[in-house]
Parts: structure tokens; C-alpha cells; sequence
């Protein structure tokens, strides 16, 4: 009887805000670092990178690069609704049973909804990408 109310709270509490917390810390180890190379920079007098500081996963994608994560995140999210479907057609135990056709639903209605986005945005911007590629070469 306890433990159908601490494994909730586990998960919808304690785990997210370790997981928080742990990437917080892990973005402020890697500035505390930069800044630490920074400052033995300056005090030995070397030329100074600015582009250090600069976010590299902040830079733009290309078209053909957001249709692959659409079709990507397609794939995932469909395959994890066919899955919970399955866990409750096959009576799988699981704490959380009832809520599996639901989740179920919800992941292959997105994931429907991803495809038909990565479908449609390649039919559209079909010269877009065709010139990004020709660019590149």
C-alpha cells in the first residue's frame, strides 16, 4: 500500500528534479571550465578564442536536418505507442496498466502526426532542399 504512493512521487517528483539537477551541474562544470582556461589564457597573455562561449548546438540546421528528426521522432514515439498497446493487449503486468492504451494512443497519434509533418514538409520544400544539397557541394 505504501509503496502505490512513493513509486509516484518517485517518478513524477524525485526523478525529474534529479534530472534537473544533474544537467544544471553539468552545464556549470563545463562553463566552470571554459572560464577556467579562459582566465590561465589571459594571464599568460595568449590570443583569446571568443568563439569558446559560443552554445555549438544552437547552430542552424538545415532543412533536410529538421525533416530527419521529424521523421526520427516519428519512428520513436510510433513504435512506443504500438508498444504500450501491445503491453495491454498481451495483459502485461504493470503498475501503471490502465494507463497504457491511453499513453498508447496518445505516442502513435503523435508519431502518426510526425510522419505526416515529415511527408508534407518534403513535398514542400523539396526545391529548398535540392538547393541546400547543390550548396554543399
Amino acid at each position: 500500500m505504501l509503496e502505490d504512493i512513493l513509486v509516484p512521487i518517485f517518478i513524477c517528483v524525485l526523478l525529474p528534479v534529479a534530472i534537473v539537477w544533474i544537467v544544471g551541474r553539468t552545464r556549470q562544470n563545463e562553463t566552470n571550465r571554459k572560464t577556467e582556461v579562459l582566465l590561465k589564457a589571459i594571464e599568460s597573455g595568449a590570443q583569446i578564442d571568443a568563439d569558446m562561449f559560443k552554445d555549438k548546438e544552437k547552430t542552424p540546421r538545415s532543412v533536410k536536418q529538421q525533416l530527419l528528426d521529424k521523421l526520427t521522432t516519428g519512428c520513436i514515439t510510433s513504435f512506443m505507442g504500438a508498444a504500450f498497446l501491445a503491453m495491454y493487449v498481451l495483459k502485461v503486468e504493470f503498475f501503471l496498466a490502465d494507463l497504457l492504451p491511453i499513453a498508447g494512443f496518445i505516442l502513435l497519434a503523435v508519431g502518426l502526426a510526425m510522419f505526416i509533418s515529415y511527408f508534407v514538409g518534403k513535398n514542400m520544400l523539396a526545391k529548398e532542399i535540392e538547393a541546400e544539397e547543390n550548396t554543399l557541394k
